[in-house]
């Protein structure tokens, strides 16, 4: 796609960008208020202090699952000494249960059914290394298991959605801070990837192209938003940031599903994940952080229109009146000004 930015246009944006901002993602339709009247420094938000309450490995569950009563192993990985590198269990304290019967069940006006689904953590060995330190292959071999589970996961019964995830502190959920991820599959699909399906199948039929590869195609010719790309992936801090120093990360090439990545592009998204997570580490002060990767369905529909990526969202305020009332984020950093303070740090 060629990009044809015009001075004028240009200069007019740089004036219009001087003051406050409503800016709106064009693939799920959300509106996000870049508040540069109150904006920060950069620098402002590497003063966060997070919550560490690591009791340290002996009281860790996970640095030897088995001991601690976990469920038996859906995967390990070892390495070349054979201790144990990378592995998936079940959760003790499951959100869903993979015995619970999938019935409606009525009460009044409303609609419910039991929680059906699978939920399992993704543990690696080091319980003082997280993700943002880990080198390119172990970052891929974490990949490599969500691919592995996701694979599996999706032939079961009743689960027609996987939602995998990452919570990185306290302030996010991570209740155990010794390093891993979630997977949970369940019989419904995810609202917010409903709204990013609906908008990719909406902006398709009106420009007959997908709206990510529009995005990231146009992140890579000018540049200014882009944190760091290869061949195959892009990172960048989306034009509506919901967050200060939000991330995104695609593939370059369109591809509806995670879960067909080959290994080759493996190594190339945890080359991407890994420069862009550890930029967030360094530049603020190692903040808490969720990520998540959204993927079409595993529902047996063809969703040929959308991209999968993943998102990364630092915790860098806290919902208030405006937010919860307009549903509308604000953040107080320019992406612009963000992603070129992100690249600094590599």
């Amino acid at each position: 796609m060629q990009i044809n930015i015009n001075k004028k246009d240009k200069e007019k944006n740089e004036k219009d960008a001087q003051v406050s901002q409503l800016r709106q993602d064009i693939a799920s339709g959300d509106w996000v208020l870049i508040a540069t009247g109150r904006a920060k420094r950069p620098d402002d938000f590497a003063h966060f202090e997070r919550v560490k309450d690591d009791k340290g490995i002996d009281q860790c569950l996970f640095e030897d699952p088995e001991t601690s009563g976990q469920e038996k192993d859906v995967l390990i990985y070892t390495d070349n000494n054979g201790q144990w590198s990378l592995r998936v269990f079940p959760n003790k304290f499951p959100a869903v249960s993979d015995t619970a019967e999938a019935k409606a069940i009525s009460e009044g006006p409303y609609f419910s059914m039991p929680g059906v689904g699978f939920h399992e953590i993704v543990v690696t060995r080091d319980h003082f290394k997280q993700l943002a330190l880990m080198n390119v292959l172990e970052v891929a071999e974490v990949f490599d298991a969500f691919q592995d589970r996701y694979l599996d996961l999706m032939n079961k019964k009743n689960v027609n959605y996987i939602a995998i995830f990452h919570n990185h502190g306290k302030e996010v959920g991570a209740s155990i801070p010794h390093p891993h991820s979630q997977i949970i599959a369940i019989p419904v699909v995810s609202p917010y990837v409903k709204m990013e399906l609906d908008g990719a199948q909406l902006y398709h039929k009106s420009n007959h192209d997908c709206v990510y590869c529009v995005m990231t195609e146009y992140e890579s010719e000018t540049e200014k938003r882009v944190v760091f790309e290869n061949d195959d992936f892009i990172a960048f801090c989306p034009f509506a940031s919901r967050a200060a120093f939000e991330v995104w990360i695609a593939p370059k090439k369109h591809s509806p599903y995670f879960e067909r990545i080959t290994d080759t592009e493996k190594v190339k998204l945890a080359e991407v994940f890994s420069k862009s997570l550890n930029a967030i580490y360094t530049a603020l002060n190692d903040p808490p952080y969720n990520f998540y990767i959204h993927t079409a369905p595993c529902d047996g529909k063809d969703y040929p229109y959308f991209h999968w990526h993943i998102e990364i969202l630092p915790h860098t305020a806290t919902w208030a009146g405006f937010e919860l009332e307009t549903g509308i984020e604000i953040s107080t950093i320019q992406p612009e000004v963000a992603a070129k303070f992100l690249r600094k740090q590599l």
